[in-house]
Formats: C-alpha cells, sequence, structure tokens
C-alpha cells in the first residue's frame, strides 16, 4: 500500500516537540507500506530525507513562533500551494493521510484526492476555527464566516476522520453526523520511559513539571502564580519549565518580577533531554487557558507524564480531569484559585506511599489505554477499512 502522508509539523525524536506523526508514520512503514510525508521546515530549499523507511518531503515554508496572525495564515496558504504542486510528481497513492492544524492542510487532502483519485481521512487535534476563535485569535467576521465552511467541507468529503479526544469527537460530529469518526488520542510511549533513572536524593524538594509549548493557550501565569502560592505557603516544591514559545520571554521576565526562587526555565529540549527531566521530576503539569474549547484538547505532554509514571495536575476541567481523577493519579487544580494548590499538593510531600501508587497509576493508564503500539495499529487499521471498502 502506498500512502501520501500530510502534516505541516512532522517532528522525528532527532527534532523534539510532539511525534504522533512520526509514530504512526513508522507503524505503517513496519506494515510495509510505503509512505510519503509531505512537511515544511524553516530551510530555504526542498530536501527529500528517508527516515527509518519514511520518505519525507520537506518544503521551504519558514514558521517561527513569533509570527504574527497574518504570518501564520500567509506561512499556512504557502504550505498548501507547494504542497499540492509536489503532489502532482509523486507516485500514485492508495489514499491520503492529512493531519490538522492548521485546518487549511485539508486543502491539501482535498487537492491530492481531485488529482490522484484516492481518498483521504482527516485527523483532528484542534479543533478549527473554533481554538482560534476563542483565544481571540481570529477575529474577523468574514474569516469566521469562510473558516467554518472550510471545516464544514474537509470534512464532508472525508472517507473518515479522526479525533483525539471526545469533545473533539462530539465537535465533529455535530459538524459530520452521517461520517465515520473514530476516536484516537494521543499516544504514550511507555517503551521509551522504560528503565529510566530516578534521580536518587532524599533531600530533593518535592518537583514537578512543564515540558511543551509556551503559547497563549497554555496561559503559564497560571504555573507562576501557583509557584507563588507554594513559597507563600511555605513548601518546598520546585518548578521545572522547558519548551518554546511566543510567551516565553514574557513568562520568564515575569517569573523574575515576581521573584520565583522555586522555578528554572530551560530551553526547548530533544527527546533524549526530556527523559532525563522526567527523571528530576515527581509530577507533570497540563496547562491551559480556561476556555471551554480547550477542554478538549489531546496534549503531547500529559500521555509523555504518564509513560513516565509520573503524577499528573491537570487545569483543565475536560476529559484530562476525569481521567486523572477516575485512575487516581493525579488531581486537578482550579487555574484561577493558585492559593488552594498547596492544601492540594501537600498530602503528596506527607505521604510518599500516596505518591508511589498514584505515581504507579499513571504508569498503568499509559500501558492499559494509551499505549503507543496499541493506537497506531488502530490507525494502520483504520487506514486498511477504508482502502479495502474503497477498491
Amino acid at each position: 500500500m502506498k500512502i501520501l502522508y500530510i502534516h505541516q509539523y512532522f517532528k522525528t525524536p532527532a527534532d523534539g516537540g510532539a511525534l504522533r506523526s512520526y509514530f504512526i508514520a513508522n507503524a505503517m512503514a513496519n506494515r510495509g507500506w510505503e509512505v510519503e510525508m509531505i512537511t515544511a521546515h524553516n530551510e530555504p530549499r526542498y530536501e527529500k530525507k528517508m527516515i527509518e523507511g519514511i520518505t519525507v518531503h520537506y518544503v521551504p515554508v519558514p514558521y517561527y513562533n513569533e509570527f504574527s496572525f497574518r504570518q501564520r495564515m500567509w506561512a499556512f496558504m504557502k504550505f498548501v500551494r507547494l504542497a499540492t504542486k509536489l503532489i502532482r510528481r509523486l507516485p500514485h497513492a492508495d489514499i491520503c493521510y492529512a493531519t490538522s492544524t492548521p485546518l487549511t492542510v485539508g486543502l491539501i487532502a482535498l487537492r491530492a484526492k481531485k488529482i490522484m483519485k484516492i481518498p483521504y481521512i482527516f485527523e483532528v487535534r484542534d479543533l478549527w476555527p473554533e481554538a482560534p476563535i476563542a483565544l481571540g485569535v481570529l477575529k474577523n467576521p468574514v474569516l469566521k464566516y469562510y473558516s467554518r465552511k472550510l471545516e464544514k467541507k474537509i470534512y464532508s468529503h472525508a472517507t473518515a476522520i479522526v479525533a483525539l479526544s471526545p469533545g473533539m469527537e462530539e465537535a465533529v460530529r455535530k459538524t459530520a453526523p452521517d461520517h465515520d469518526i473514530y476516536l484516537i488520542p494521543n499516544m504514550a510511549d511507555t517503551a521509551f520511559f522504560e528503565g529510566m533513572e530516578e534521580t536518587e536524593d532524599k533531600n530533593r524538594p518535592f518537583s514537578i513539571g512543564y515540558f511543551g509549548a509556551f503559547g497563549r493557550a497554555n496561559h503559564l501565569e497560571y504555573l507562576l502564580h501557583t509557584a507563588k502560592a507554594c513559597t507563600d505557603a511555605g513548601l518546598d516544591v520546585r518548578f521545572l519549565m522547558a519548551g518554546e514559545g511566543a510567551e516565553k520571554k514574557m513568562l520568564e521576565k515575569k517569573a523574575k518580577s515576581m521573584g520565583l526562587t522555586n522555578m528554572e526555565i530551560l530551553p526547548f529540549q530533544n527527546r533524549e533531554n526530556i527523559r532525563s527531566l522526567m527523571a528530576r521530576v515527581d509530577a507533570c503539569y497540563t496547562s491551559f487557558l480556561n476556555v471551554p474549547v480547550l477542554q478538549t484538547a489531546s496534549p503531547n505532554k500529559f500521555f509523555d507524564g504518564l509513560a513516565a509514571g509520573r503524577l499528573s495536575i491537570v487545569n483543565t476541567s475536560g476529559w484530562l480531569r476525569e481521567l486523572v481523577e477516575r485512575h487516581q493519579c493525579g488531581f486537578y487544580a482550579d487555574p484561577e484559585k493558585p492559593e488552594a494548590f498547596p492544601s492540594l499538593v501537600r498530602p503528596y510531600l506527607d505521604d510518599k506511599k500516596l505518591l508511589k501508587s498514584q505515581r504507579q497509576h499513571a504508569r498503568n493508564l499509559a500501558a492499559s489505554m494509551f499505549a503507543r503500539e496499541k493506537l497506531t495499529n488502530q490507525v494502520c487499521e483504520i487506514i486498511e477499512k477504508v482502502v479495502t471498502k474503497g477498491q
């Protein structure tokens, strides 16, 4: 089978960042399928690389976290143009697998369907355009109207749709009620964190890690105020943050102005370094701005924390909260009430058995529900079903 895979932000373990598409494409290649991945990079020229059985086409579309909304839209449309042009030169495929964000990736899938006469599966990683509308990024009424029309068109022409959370699945079903919609959340790479060396130091303070994007949607000011609340309460709790994003410089300045001596902010790290940082923390914090649409998120960092067997702290009242509370592997912390955080974390400082137990629950949840091998196989089975049905 030949797969045309479209992902504007495809990453490998060497790059760091979210690896869902790498895992899925790798599973495809392991089945003997030919995978042509079209993605973008910040280099000035097109490049073609063979990465673990995956043929990766890098088209030159610069993209930076500091981009304005207009610059981002320009990058999205340039990728559509270059990817479509490239598709015309590629060997015929049996199916296209296209993953957002951005939503404009769906335009490439639509054009691949027309050019190659093949079906496509559309993967919904975030609810576009609802997320940028809720965040106040997409304000123009005309753009809102046409973005929603585009969303409906992309869903309606897809043979199947993959959603990454129950909330996303529900939202997609409202827009495309007659379609085959599959729920396949993000993945926990338990094997990668197996045998991870723990930092053995009885005098080490309780440590909480945040390893991910420093973007507007994450609103990491919540974590700064949480760190301040712990200091004010006299708790020996430290916070370790690593990543990149448009809000990072502002957060660094704010942490300094608040006098947060219990917080360390590091640069973006590759995957191996993240594993080393995981060994230094007891818990992982998942942060999102307090708006309803972000409660549907399926963040990679949350699943990495589970795979590493870290206590999971979430500040969103969505499906992630339900998971950690039902499986007793962490707790919900109201982002608007940082003063309440010390009382929530104190039991884990006082009772090491409780901490150990809930960390084990996190690891068990990762293995039972979100194992990488299990979920990538489910994606491959959907592709086989779609292709077989079309023959």
